[in-house]
């Protein structure tokens, strides 16, 4: 559940931000299948990359973060 949730907001913000996944995932340095997992939730986002992520997207890890409504 906290893998999909964390794919769920990464996706919403990169869509809001106007990235195509394929364009994101060459700005971060990832393949577009591991983007794709983690926006799909089959796969938890290291750490480095949820800073890598925050960065380019120009917000906090707090909004990403799926805790961040509690």
């Amino acid at each position: 559940m906290e893998t999909e949730n964390w794919g769920r907001r990464i996706r919403a913000f990169r869509k809001l931000k106007g990235y195509t996944q394929e364009s994101f995932a060459k700005d971060l340095g990832v393949s577009i299948t591991v983007l794709g997992e983690v926006e799909r939730g089959n796969r938890l986002p290291s750490e480095e990359l949820v800073k890598n992520i925050s960065d380019k997207l120009e917000v906090s890890i707090g909004e990403l973060s799926p805790f961040s409504d509690l």
